[in-house]
């Protein structure tokens, strides 16, 4: 076969041979994302997927070559290395404001195969050419409108528009928005980082003009709330800095930027709050005054690239039927609960007024319960106003969202409205759903669509806490989900950059705080929930094989989790926050009845193991040695306070009878002794029987009970517990009609969108599927399936670094059969009923039990 030549940037390249077989490569990525536009870092990460249909197919090696303006930057040369992802630029220092393209060739066992792609470096200070951070001169509530005019003279090669702001920037040239990313740029510390997007656009030549309206998100927040978020040490009045570069085929190029030459008018929206919603009023469209833009202080922090995927429109929901609970009072119904908002067509005289309330939920009487009862904030809540200028108007918020099935509609012109004239749109960041489940059980495949579309509903640059009351990061709720997170979604980006947050937010000391970003709020001590700095970058490792949170965050991790360890007197921990929200609490949200330093001092203990298992992947033995000492001196601690070995039982201070948390949190961590284990399992499954199959756990322990339970014997009560449909349970909430997953097992539910007591989706992959990694990045995993006993048949498949790994299994003539997908570049180890264990390597397998 003659050798292919591959020209890049001007020089020749040999590449060897491309096979003509079945080898190819797919998902070319730099620093895990599509041709990312701004990327930051001194040394970005390529990675690949090898595909083959044929077994047996193994990486040999790659070269990859990094090339720009005219000649190649870096070659790596052939390297003989399986690795196929996180494999770190080599070459000279990268450019800034620079487009680079890139190609691997891979070898294989089965032949060879390249990808292309491309990348742009972000901007240094000099490359922003001047552009300075502007608003309005005056903190008024109206959301500002900036404009400036500009001319293109040529034939334009290339023009990208960088974008920073203080809250949100909804950004068009000639009235078309530049992209469709709303609710952007994402949101931070505002005091330590500053994301930055960047948007390639198309111009052609002639008179243009750049526009952007501005929203406060948590940056300029208005309305008074118990998180304090207007009173944030960042908070200010919205503001924006932009560059757009324009590259002409002829070689010149100019630059557009944010300057007091802008032009600024007060806009349209009269009012925009997270929480209170927006105020809209179609007679100020078309602003009759301008003045010149006030240049603004930059924020504190340091500008850094959008790592995580934006914010999206994602799918638009029909009406499903609209009602007249009270005489001129509407309610519109939609199939499920989102995260999002509703569009409007209406049409009516100008001045109507327009009023529409968002809910989760209906009143007895028909109507949307929309009111924040818990009075988190002041003013309004989960309410848009638009106001009519005459004739028709289709409109929607741009910088709010809200959880809702319903919209309560009062005002609207002309009777009832037509159920076409109301939309909901649902918003969240756009991650890919990279991962699926299903099985011949209708409750356990109900219960992973909720959780899924539920964990959607809560991602908005951020792991949230309910879409419709809080919005915030709490830790711990994210820490509990991070596992189900990365096997559902491409949520690594976000999660990594989350756990920065996170680090954010540490106080002087070093222990996080409970809310990540964080405006100075929740001071209190909970090792539960601030466990997510340790754990979730644990999680990235093991489910995504993302090391860099660890090498990036491990000083940070080591400090506090010594802090910890010293506050803890006698090795015994405490903590505000326990089982939270087990059935016996208040269904607005509160602690189970039962000793919480047991929930603590298990997570301290869980977090040393942690560190020390970071300490020594990272090189550091002499550190890890001594957090192994740690966590030993809060095992026997532990055992000593809380363990009745003679009733083979865990009890604390103040225990409201027997608490399935205090011994499933002693066996999941592994704190149980060995000769006890068998026991302490037994007492949980004993104790579930009694309460006539039911969990009694909160949402610390109800990710574990069902995992532990299966792992020591009890299979069958824990399949008893998964399928129950009375209180409390999964099949409890489906009987009573939930689309989504509650905060609470209680029909008084607080929030009919939460996601932290839908961690039985971890079971339902690893044990009902059988599906789990071994190895960090799945490099080797097991196909164990558990519940054979009870189902006819069970599938599910992950995203790995190296590919789809997939299990589906059934029942057949006496035996389970299985049809496993090993990625190229893992092994899988498959156990089923009966038949020995067997190692298989990259293919499609097809095995049976005896």
């Amino acid at each position: 076969m003659r050798k292919r030549h591959v020209a890049l940037a001007g020089a020749l390249l040999v590449l060897s041979p491309l096979a003509t077989a079945a080898v190819t490569l797919s998902l070319p990525r730099v620093e895990r994302s599509d041709t990312p536009g701004y990327v930051d870092v001194s040394a970005p990460r390529f990675s690949w997927v090898v595909r083959d249909h044929r077994n047996g197919t193994v990486q040999l090696g790659y070269r990859i070559v990094v090339s720009a303006g005219g000649g190649i930057v870096w070659d790596s040369g052939e390297v003989d290395d399986p690795r196929s992802f996180d494999i770190a630029y080599a070459g000279p220092m990268l450019k800034p404001g620079t487009r680079y393209t890139w190609r691997v060739a891979v070898r294989t066992n089965h032949g060879k195969a390249e990808a292309s792609s491309y990348f742009d470096t972000a901007l240094d200070e000099p490359g922003w050419r001047g552009a300075r951070w502007i608003g309005k001169p005056a903190d008024t509530l109206p959301a500002p409108l900036l404009r400036k005019p500009f001319a293109i003279d040529g034939v334009v090669e290339r023009a990208t528009l960088y974008v920073a702001a203080g809250g949100y920037a909804d950004v068009a040239i000639d009235g078309q928005p530049v992209s469709d990313a709303v609710l952007s740029p994402g949101f931070t510390d505002y005091g330590k980082r500053v994301e930055v997007v960047a948007h390639d656009v198309s111009l052609a030549p002639g008179d243009h003009t750049l526009t952007a309206e501005l929203g406060r998100g948590f940056y300029g927040l208005t309305n008074v709330n118990v998180w304090h978020w207007e009173k944030a040490p960042w908070h200010g009045k919205p503001r924006i800095r932009a560059l757009l570069r324009v590259r002409y085929e002829d070689g010149r190029s100019e630059d557009v930027v944010t300057d007091e030459s802008w032009q600024v008018a007060d806009g349209p929206t009269r009012l925009d709050d997270l929480y209170g919603g927006e105020t809209y009023d179609a007679r100020a469209a078309t602003p009759a005054r301008w003045s010149a833009a006030a240049a603004l202080p930059a924020p504190a922090g340091r500008l850094v690239a959008q790592t995580e995927q934006p914010i999206r429109v994602i799918e638009t929901l029909k009406a499903s039927e609209v009602t007249e609970p009270v005489p001129g009072t509407y309610v519109v119904a939609f199939p499920r609960v989102i995260a999002g908002w509703a569009t409007f067509d209406l049409s009516g005289p100008a001045g109507t007024t327009v009023v529409a309330h968002y809910g989760e939920t209906l009143a007895p009487d028909g109507t949307v319960q929309w009111r924040d009862e818990h009075h988190y904030v002041k003013g309004d809540f989960q309410t848009d106003r638009i106001t009519l200028a005459g004739g028709p108007l289709r409109w929607h918020p741009k910088f709010s969202y809200k959880g809702f099935r319903y919209v309560q509609l009062e005002g609207w012109p002309g009777g009832k409205p037509r159920p076409e004239a109301i939309t909901a749109q649902v918003v969240h960041t756009d991650v890919a759903i990279t991962g699926r489940f299903d099985s011949s059980n209708a409750l356990l495949n109900w219960i992973h669509r909720a959780t899924v579309d539920t964990m959607l509903n809560n991602l908005h640059g951020i792991p949230t806490d309910t879409p419709m009351y809080e919005k915030n990061g709490w830790t711990g709720d994210g820490m509990l989900a991070a596992d189900m997170f990365l096997r559902n979604v491409d949520a690594d980006r976000l999660l990594a950059k989350w756990v920065r947050d996170i680090a954010d937010t540490r106080n002087a000391e070093g222990a996080p705080l409970l809310i990540a970003p964080n405006p100075g709020w929740g001071t209190g001590r909970a090792p539960t929930w601030h466990s997510a700095y340790v754990f979730v970058p644990w999680s990235l490792w093991m489910f995504a094989g993302d090391r860099r949170p660890i090498d990036e965050h491990i000083d940070g991790i080591a400090r506090y989790v010594a802090l910890e360890d010293a506050r803890s007197p006698g090795g015994i921990a405490d903590t505000d926050l326990g089982d939270w929200v087990s059935p016996e609490s208040d269904p607005g949200g509160g602690n189970a009845p039962e000793d919480k330093r047991i929930a603590a001092t298990a997570y301290l203990y869980g977090m040393e193991k942690t560190t020390a298992a970071m300490l020594r992947l990272t090189g550091n033995e002499a550190g890890a040695r001594a957090f192994d000492a740690k966590a030993a001196r809060v095992r026997d601690a532990f055992n000593a306070r809380f363990l009745d070995r003679e009733a083979a039982r865990y009890r604390g201070e103040g225990d409201d009878g027997y608490r399935q948390a205090h011994n499933l949190l002693a066996l999941a961590f592994g704190l149980v002794p060995d000769d006890l284990r068998a026991r302490v399992a037994d007492g949980v499954a004993a104790d579930a029987r009694a309460r006539g199959d039911h969990l009694s756990t909160g949402a610390l322990a109800t990710k574990v009970i069902l995992p532990v339970l299966t792992a020591t014997g009890h299979q069958d009560e824990a399949w008893a517990i998964a399928t129950q449909v009375t209180f409390p349970s999964w099949g409890f909430w489906r009987a009573n009609g939930a689309t989504s997953l509650w905060e609470h097992w209680k029909l008084a539910s607080r929030s009919r969108g939460h996601y932290f007591l839908g961690t039985i989706d971890d079971w339902l992959y690893g044990d009902v599927a059988g599906l789990r990694p071994l190895e960090p990045g799945w490099r080797r995993f097991e196909v164990r399936p558990q519940l054979t006993a009870f189902l006819d048949h069970a599938s599910a498949s992950v995203m790995t670094p190296h590919g789809e790994a997939s299990v589906a299994w059934r029942k057949t003539r006496g035996k389970v059969e299985a049809d496993v997908v090993v990625p190229v570049g893992t092994e899988a180890t498959i156990v089923l009923p009966g038949a020995p264990d067997r190692v298989v390597g990259a293919g499609r397998h097809h095995l049976a039990s005896r």
